[in-house]
């Protein structure tokens, strides 16, 4: 028996500059139903949100609503920021309701809500759980989220989760979270070139209910193509014009082929899929990327201070595969400027090894250009060829990979959607990948298909990657290790991808064998007196603790000398400071390589030991 019918379009037409977005769009929406809506980016998900919360209005067909039917709404924009606090905007949101202020504390609890912080001085992604937080507290009759889970650390994403299991009215949700759909949802929406197909299971069976349709839809074509064939065989013979029949024929046998040839464009546009070289040559480099060694790193402000390392020693080899997991505030983002040498240390060393070189992909889309083309973003020097590993390239037919219509390339960028300007980051990145790439936050906004070619690209990339994401099921595909950002400056490494994380979690970091603290190590060697067989002697591990001092030193030589001998007139004008710069150039370059060389013999010491 059906739930009840609580909302209805039927036969709708909207547009979008002209440009039709759903035609004949026809569903209902029924009680307790649980949807995962799902398309490419571009496609219409979040026009049909705006449609049924009643912000974009329909230019044909109907809508109708049940009596006094509320809708509670998470977009991608969030509420004007004003100097109120997080309470004071809450509590407008339910009208001083006395019988849900409870939920208040409840909800904003659960998602970590400071409720006396100002809107003002909220990071995007604290607004965001912000505009949850308003979504759920009023529990509307139809809730729809857009990317509810970006920006939400674990621990929030599983209690939004049960939270919706437990929700008593409709849901219509549009999410990157392959594991959070699966585990929300029991039917799915799927925008397909216009057309809404309807799936009554969740998203659990949306690949292969999808792929049961488009192998239907490969066959049809399959079929008309060979009926077709038959036709234009006979017309191959010619017609006489004098029969009018014959003609009217003609002009139909026409018109189904160009029907046809369009239909065929469209399936494999639908089926279309990223292609990028896995095979990428790189510039030979050390086995190590870089070491952290005792380092320290906090944040003050106006009440506290917030520790994001403490001793923190780490080792990032040459290959490795890690993912970093961690609550908004716990130091991911910190860690990776530290990497890249964007942030300095309070204490400590970070050494970055010869010849590494990194693509990073930041999650606030700095590098791309807004006020820009997106053929400028991707060919800054203007011309319609781009170098992308070793090979010219066409701009059209590169983006045309990542499923960019060539009519939009003239578009700026600030038009595009979330979804597309990471697409658009990605291809940026993706065109010369260097042999460290670090992706923060890759997933926010980025429709299924597109999750899937970067998982496929990541899975054959044979540089060294780091990832910060908090979807789950991505971080299983693509890594083999976890970072794991506790708080207050604690740090859990652990081996595997995030499934065998939150099994050593719910062991309480038991497994040893899966897990070292990488955090106070130095500190514990130092109040150790006596010495094992897995520690080098007291005389070595000093050695080994102060060469990256002298290497910083040497490099902060050698880059003064560089700028000196930058001067192209200084032979001439005083050749003795050229001839003094450039020995001891030559002296600084040749004691970095032996103390780069000594560090590593003696690194590779202690960790065979």
């Amino acid at each position: 028996m059906n739930s009840q019918l609580i909302l209805s379009i039927k036969e709708a037409l909207v547009r979008f500059k002209n440009k039709p977005i759903f035609e004949d769009l026809n569903f209902n929406l029924h009680q307790k139903s649980r949807i995962a809506l799902v398309g490419k980016n571009g496609s219409g998900k979040t026009t049909l949100m705006k449609i049924i919360a009643g912000e974009i209005e329909l230019e044909e067909g109907e809508i109708w609503f049940e009596n006094k039917i509320e809708i509670g709404y998470l977009n991608q924009e969030f509420i004007n920021i004003s100097d109120k606090n997080i309470f004071q905007e809450l509590v407008s949101t339910i009208n001083n309701d006395e019988e849900k202020k409870f939920k208040i504390d409840i909800i904003t609890e659960a998602l970590n809500i400071n409720l006396k912080s100002k809107l003002v001085d909220l990071s995007g992604g604290q607004l965001r759980k912000v505009g949850l937080a308003k979504a759920l507290i009023n529990e509307p009759d139809i809730l729809l989220l857009d990317e509810p889970t970006n920006h939400l650390d674990l621990e929030v994403i599983e209690w939004l989760e049960n939270y919706l299991n437990k929700y008593n009215g409709t849901i219509i949700c549009i999410s990157h979270d392959r594991t959070f759909l699966s585990n929300v949802t029991n039917k799915v929406f799927w925008i397909d070139r216009g057309i809404l197909k309807i799936s009554p299971k969740g998203f659990k069976f949306f690949d292969e209910w999808s792929q049961t349709l488009l192998e239907q839809e490969e066959k049809e074509l399959r079929n008309r193509k060979q009926s077709l064939s038959v036709d234009i065989e006979w017309a191959s013979k010619g017609v006489k014009a004098r029969v009018k029949r014959n003609v009217r024929r003609l002009e139909q046998i026409r018109l189904m082929q160009k029907k046809l040839e369009e239909d065929e464009t469209s399936y494999r546009r639908a089926i279309s899929k990223i292609k990028v070289n896995s095979n990428i040559k790189f510039k030979d480099h050390a086995k190590s990327i870089s070491e952290f060694f005792n380092v320290s790193k906090s944040f003050k402000t106006n009440s506290e201070e917030i520790k994001i390392l403490e001793n923190f020693n780490f080792k990032i080899n040459r290959g490795d595969r890690i993912g970093i997991l961690g609550e908004n505030g716990s130091g991911k983002t910190t860690f990776l400027k530290l990497l890249l040498k964007q942030e300095i240390p309070d204490k400590g060393t970070i050494k970055n090894f010869k010849n590494i070189e990194f693509s990073y992909f930041d999650q606030k889309r700095s590098d791309l250009f807004l006020k820009e083309t997106i053929k400028k973003n991707i060919s800054p020097s203007g011309g319609d060829y781009i170098n992308v590993m070793g090979k010219d390239r066409h701009v059209y037919g590169y983006l045309k990979e990542f499923q960019f219509d060539p009519r939009i390339l003239n578009d700026y960028v600030s038009t595009l959607s979330g979804g597309q300007k990471n697409r658009l980051m990605l291809a940026k990145i993706l065109a010369n990948p260097k042999s460290c790439l670090i992706l923060d936050e890759p997933t926010n906004d980025l429709d299924m298909d597109t999750l899937d070619l970067l998982e496929e690209i990541l899975i054959n990339y044979k540089g060294t990657l780091i990832i910060v994401s908090h979807d789950r099921d991505f971080l299983d595909q693509t890594v083999t290790r976890i970072l794991a950002f506790q708080g207050d400056g604690k740090v859990v490494d652990c081996i595997g991808g995030y499934s065998d994380y939150l099994k050593l979690k719910k062991n309480n970091f038991k497994n040893k064998n899966l897990m070292r603290h990488v955090s106070n190590k130095v500190k514990k060697i130092k109040q150790s007196k006596t010495l094992n067989n897995n520690k080098l002697t007291y005389k070595l591990e000093h050695e080994l603790s102060i060469i990256p001092r002298e290497i910083s030193k040497l490099e902060t030589v050698i880059s003064q000398m560089n700028l000196i001998l930058s001067d192209a007139t200084l032979y001439t004008k005083n050749i003795d400071k050229f001839l003094e710069s450039s020995k001891t150039l030559e002296i600084s370059k040749k004691k970095l390589d032996e103390l780069e060389t000594r560090w590593l013999e003696l690194d590779l010491k202690k960790n065979k030991l």
